[in-house]
């Protein structure tokens, strides 16, 4: 029998979902932005992979907010080996044995970063049994088996949804011939839309079963893809047995105060809270302001920046 799922718990698994997308997306911007030549092939798998969890991070937000509930956005934290929720040693079969050494500090493209990468996005093996419902969403050995519980909380529920409510579509274009990308039905009807939101997330990349696998051609970038039905962890997986990678910048993580890369740290770090203040107003329903792709190209050269002037890029 499933475990009994609860709206409260049901919410604290999105605004868990909505943690990981986000904390992916600044580790993977910083390893990308480090790479000197943006026409390799690292560079553009990378790319390729950050459009899409910015796709997640939107298909999570409209999931929850069909259910009720708005996920809200903070800088978030690149501490030691901690991966928001998730616990890698309770994936059968260990995967930090291969891929090691790895760590949530941020850094530029290297082994230590990329085998991180593979982990965060390492397939699920284990698929025969029931997801249990971890309390804490600390549980769990996989985004995979994440987003496996969170299927059993939303069909349990799946009565509370309500369409057309605070949905947005930023990524409509980059994927026509995708289904829509919201929930615009209510009860049974939106339950089913919102399942396929959660489909195009794991199919792209956070619970693929297998390491080779295809994305379905209708969950494919039809716009400024790269190698587009390739999940995430092949992508990563493939740059780490790539026998030679591209020239990277190196930088220091705490440069001089008063440094001109202190001070790139400083902007980049105004500039993502400004920036997380816009997605917090899109998540919310307030909609995207005219000025959402200014203020993500800034942020890339901001991060830009900081690795030319030789400073790790910070966010908080």
């Amino acid at each position: 029998m499933p475990p009994v799922w609860t709206l409260p718990r049901l919410y604290q698994h999105f605004q868990g979902a909505i943690d990981l997308e986000l904390w992916t997306i600044p580790y993977y911007l910083t390893v990308l932005y480090s790479i000197k030549d943006p026409t390799t092939v690292p560079y553009r798998l990378i790319q390729a992979a950050v459009y899409q969890e910015m796709l997640h991070a939107q298909l999570v937000s409209n999931i929850a907010n069909a259910y009720g509930y708005s996920p809200t956005l903070s800088a978030p934290e690149y501490v030691g080996t901690a991966v928001p929720h998730i616990d890698f040693d309770l994936d059968t079969p260990n995967p930090t044995s291969i891929f090691t050494p790895y760590s949530a500090e941020l850094g530029p493209l290297d082994l230590t970063r990329v085998n991180t990468m593979c982990l965060i996005e390492y397939p699920e093996w284990r698929t025969q049994r029931e997801p249990d419902l971890a309390d804490d969403v600390t549980d769990y050995g996989s985004i995979g088996e994440f987003y496996d519980a969170l299927r059993v909380g939303m069909e349990q529920l799946r009565g509370h949804v309500r369409g057309n409510q605070k949905q947005m579509d930023e990524f409509g274009p980059f994927y026509q011939n995708s289904p829509p990308l919201t929930v615009t039905e209510s009860g049974d009807a939106g339950f089913l839309q919102a399942l396929t939101l959660v489909d195009i997330i794991v199919d792209q990349g956070e619970g693929q079963t297998q390491p080779v696998e295809t994305i379905p051609t209708e969950f494919q970038n039809t716009a400024d893809g790269f190698q587009d039905a390739w999940p995430h962890f092949q992508r990563f997986d493939f740059i780490r047995r790539m026998p030679n990678w591209p020239g990277v910048y190196t930088g220091v993580t705490d440069p001089p105060a008063g440094s001109p890369g202190a001070e790139a740290q400083a902007r980049l770090i105004a500039d993502f809270a400004g920036f997380l203040d816009i997605l917090n107003g899109m998540f919310s329903g307030g909609g995207a302001p005219p000025a959402f792709g200014v203020q993500m190209a800034k942020l890339g050269g901001d991060i830009l920046s900081c690795w030319k002037l030789g400073a790790v890029p910070r966010y908080s």
